[in-house]
């Protein structure tokens, strides 16, 4: 049987209400405070059975720590409704994914909210990520997500660098996000199907992770910035690819700068 856990923040709470209410057992607010955001997700309470207490602000406290809450918290057990799926899923559906967010080490898990959150905004198909040595969607993860985390597919793999090359054999090309790659991101295209890879906050991506990319590709940043956070460059790639799909053209990643008309 799945954990409970503790969901804090308007914008998470509403979605889990209103995306796997079944898994919503119990919901808190803060006393003579009903956000607006969460008026119309609540009105689900009657059919799905959840629980509503009106409490302290001190109780709320209590229970999750002098975090941002918002006067919101639920009692959660994923009942099997959110959206989540193995590789192997992922990569043989109908319509084969066209965008996939990897991160490799991230361990921050507001970084884990906040990269999901992109990629749900930038329409990408699901965030990829192993088991050990990465932050797990936490509450705090949920929180920084604000919502996403109910909508978008969380992949979780064993071994990080065999799933890249089963994306590469699925026929998705692998882009790595690093700081030290000469390659600029604006010159890659980046239409067809592609699996970006972003590293952790400390060593930025692993040997055998940049060994299974296709391409190591930079965002070109001015002195004396040297890399910027793990969740804005997801963003930048991101919003990048999708508005070269948007526009419908983008440059050829077979050719050179100089070599392109």
């Amino acid at each position: 049987m799945a954990k409970t856990e503790l969901v804090f923040g308007v914008h998470s709470v509403r979605s889990l209400v209103e995306r796997d209410p079944a898994g919503v057992l119990e919901v808190w607010l803060q006393a003579r405070r009903e956000p607006p955001a969460l008026r119309r997700a609540l009105s689900l309470r009657a059919a799905c059975d959840i629980a509503v207490h009106r409490v302290a602000r001190q109780t709320i406290e209590r229970m999750v720590g002098p975090v941002a809450h918002q006067g919101v918290v639920a009692r959660y057990r994923p009942s099997g409704a959110a959206p989540i799926a193995t590789l192997d899923q992922l990569l043989d559906r109908t319509t084969p994914p066209g965008l996939i967010v990897v991160l490799d080490e991230v361990q921050d898990p507001r970084n884990l909210g906040a990269s999901m959150r992109c990629a749900a905004g930038a329409g990408a198909d699901a965030l990829v990520i192993a088991k050990r040595r990465s932050a797990s969607l936490t509450a705090a993860a949920r929180k920084a997500a604000s919502g996403a985390a109910e909508h978008l597919p969380l992949v979780t793999v064993t071994n990080l660098a065999r799933a890249l090359e089963r994306m590469a054999e699925a026929g998705v090309s692998v882009i790595g996000a690093a700081a030290d790659a000469e390659r600029s991101l604006y010159d890659v295209d980046l239409r067809g199907p592609h699996a970006i890879v972003f590293g952790g906050e400390e060593r930025g991506l692993r040997r055998l992770t940049r060994e299974r990319c296709r391409h190591m590709v930079s965002i070109p940043l001015r002195d004396p910035v040297e890399s910027l956070n793990v969740s804005v460059a997801v963003a930048i790639f991101l919003f990048e690819a999708a508005r070269q799909r948007s526009a419908g053209r983008g440059v050829d990643e077979d050719l050179e700068p100089s070599e392109r008309t």
